[in-house]
């Protein structure tokens, strides 16, 4: 297929698809709300609204408007959620675009003075983009999250949902934290969309088999906790109704291949040898989904879907990739005051003060050749199993915000690609996770190693010299949140309960793996480290609040002054269960048979 000339499909041209294409969005920023503002804080929880989560919706009404399904699997992480349903974001958001269309006007003004035509007309394009968003978020009835669940209730997308504030599960200390990082999550996203999430994003694709683990890190005091045998992340998913996730390639690349259980050769895998075998085939083992072997009740086995490494490289690069192709918007000049860009990218090696004039109209033209060039990269790396009984998959996962923050014709570009998907006989289709697992088998069971899909493919991101500081204050947080939990004393009253609650925020809060992510990276490491400390002080206020409590049965009114305003600040998850951190507590599963496969589709 050569992807410079593509011929509109007939319509008797449909058929059975001879392979799939499932992009993953994963849209989360950590929590800002009350903490901050600019150039590190709500601002960035602003820009993301403006730049990536209102354009998103445009793009999927413009689909819905034409009878195209989108069809990927998004994830809105549950601690994005509390912030876009947050009141402070709801009403702070409409200030924020006021003063970035005030900034454009009075750009505007300045380059006419000057002479600037084109950069006057570039600083219209920024008016009526601001002012779009203004209108769309009014529109919406200031609520993002009700315009996403209205395409994920119409199918044409399926939300999926994250670790509860996006804790880096490979390193959580306790089983206990591992469960209720998932089970917070399940239950933010059934308060926000009404309905149980069949996929969830590991935060950072990061994965841990069960075994025996021991703590890489002491505690503050000096003192290691014993290893302990840790279940595996499959199981704390599977435990919660969680059918699939994701994973980095080279996890799968580096797995074995394990037999398949008995009970689920009922279409859940392939019973056919010759189905079986073709499963084998080297040129599909990146394109199928796998259950995931362990020590767990595998007839609610979860599933996998490794993430494809070419693809992603032509989206992630900024150098060799789409977005650094030289007539894009530039991401890093900007014009103070305001903030506005006028530049595009020109060359990856072009100093800054060499940047040219930015023109919309090139770059949307460009989109189409690189969404066609997509299309065909994905024809090329399905083709050798057009032909097999059962479809391959490619997965494409994403950084939600890389698409309009970072890379801003990236919206533009993930609607060009669903076009031509849906108008050109490709022989491709996109579809979303849970509808492949709904049509076909998984591939069989493998067995995975721990890893990531961070700089080495492991926990390094997260665990170094710059880091583990932070785990000397997470991991007897989380040892303490369990005793209390356990111990049960918050459940005689409600201001028990209260104070366990808020001690379970903030070590969510805590947990969070952008902390760690940011102090590697040295994007905001200030602001990282503040942060951190800023919830292991209220962790540390709170258990003295709930300490004394314990002891006299009540708190003084200068606790009670301060748990407020804590509460206030970060008032997240409002009906956060401290039962969920209770040793040994794990979902109660409701007995139901798993779904099997029609024999055609297991067969087919």
């Amino acid at each position: 297929m050569r992807y410079s000339i593509l011929t509109k499909a007939s319509p008797n041209q449909a058929s059975r698809p001879a392979g799939f294409l499932t992009f993953t969005l994963h849209a989360h920023l950590p929590y800002v709300v009350n903490h901050g503002t600019w150039p590190h804080g709500m601002e960035w929880l602003h820009e993301a609204a403006a730049e990536t989560y209102l354009p998103l919706l445009r793009m999927l009404k413009n689909l819905e408007r034409d009878h195209i399904r989108f069809n990927c699997n998004l994830n809105l992480s549950p601690i994005l959620l509390e912030q876009l349903a947050h009141p402070v974001f709801i009403e702070e958001f409409p200030n924020y675009l006021g003063r970035k269309i005030v900034a454009a006007r009075e750009d505007e003004a300045y380059f006419i003075q000057a002479g600037e035509t084109h950069l006057a007309e570039t600083a219209r394009f920024w008016h009526r983009f601001f002012s779009q968003a203004l209108e769309d978020f009014e529109g919406f009835n200031r609520d993002i999250i009700g315009a996403f669940r209205h395409f994920n209730d119409t199918s044409l997308i399926d939300i999926i949902t994250c670790g509860a504030t996006h804790g880096y599960m490979p390193l959580l200390g306790t089983d206990e934290s591992v469960r209720a990082q998932v089970r917070t999550a399940v239950e933010t996203h059934i308060r926000h969309f009404g309905r149980h999430p069949r996929g969830i994003w590991a935060p950072e694709c990061g994965y841990r088999p069960a075994g025996f683990w021991q703590y890489p890190v002491a505690c503050a005091d000096g003192q290691t906790p014993a290893g302990f045998d840790r279940i595996g992340v499959e199981q704390a998913l599977s435990e919660s109704g969680i059918e699939f996730f994701f994973v980095d390639t080279h996890l799968v690349e580096e797995s074995v291949r394990t037999p398949s259980p008995y009970e689920l050769l009922n279409g859940s895998v392939p019973a056919d040898a010759e189905l079986e075998k073709m499963t084998h085939r080297p040129y599909r083992s990146l394109y199928q989904p796998y259950y995931v072997d362990g020590t767990y009740d595998k007839r609610y086995a979860t599933t996998i879907f490794p993430r494809d490494p070419r693809t992603g490289i032509q989206v992630w690069s900024g150098d060799g990739g789409y977005p650094g192709d030289g007539v894009y918007l530039d991401f890093h000049k900007k014009r103070w005051p305001g903030g506005h860009r006028y530049w595009r990218v020109t060359g990856s090696k072009v100093d800054m003060g060499d940047k040219q004039p930015y023109y919309p109209q090139q770059a949307a033209e460009r989109v189409k050749s690189h969404a066609a060039h997509f299309v065909h990269l994905v024809y090329e790396a399905l083709q050798s199993g057009f032909n097999d009984g059962i479809p391959p998959i490619l997965c494409s996962p994403f950084d939600a915000e890389l698409f309009g923050h970072w890379w801003f014709e990236g919206p533009l570009w993930l609607e060009a690609i669903a076009r031509n998907l849906h108008d050109y006989p490709t022989g491709l289709e996109m579809i979303s996770c849970a509808e492949y697992l709904d049509r076909y088998p998984r591939a069989g069971f493998i067995s995975m190693h721990e890893g990531s899909w961070g700089a080495e493919g492991t926990n390094h991101v997260w665990m170094n010299p710059e880091t583990s500081w932070t785990w000397t204050h997470i991991y007897p947080a989380e040892l303490f949140t369990r005793d209390v939990s356990t111990a049960g004393h918050w459940r005689a009253s409600a201001q028990g309960k209260r104070i366990a609650q808020q001690l379970c925020r903030e070590l969510l809060l805590l947990e969070s793996s952008d902390w760690q992510f940011l102090i590697t990276t040295g994007a905001a490491r200030d602001y990282a480290e503040i942060r951190f400390l800023t919830h292991n002080d209220q962790f540390n206020e709170v258990k003295a609040i709930w300490q004394t409590f314990e002891s006299t049965g009540s708190i003084t009114p200068e606790q009670e002054k301060r748990l407020a305003e804590i509460e206030v600040r970060d008032g997240i998850f409002p009906d956060v269960d401290p039962g969920l951190w209770v040793a040994g507590a794990k979902q109660p599963r409701i007995e139901a048979q798993p779904a099997t496969l029609p024999q055609a589709a297991a067969t087919a």
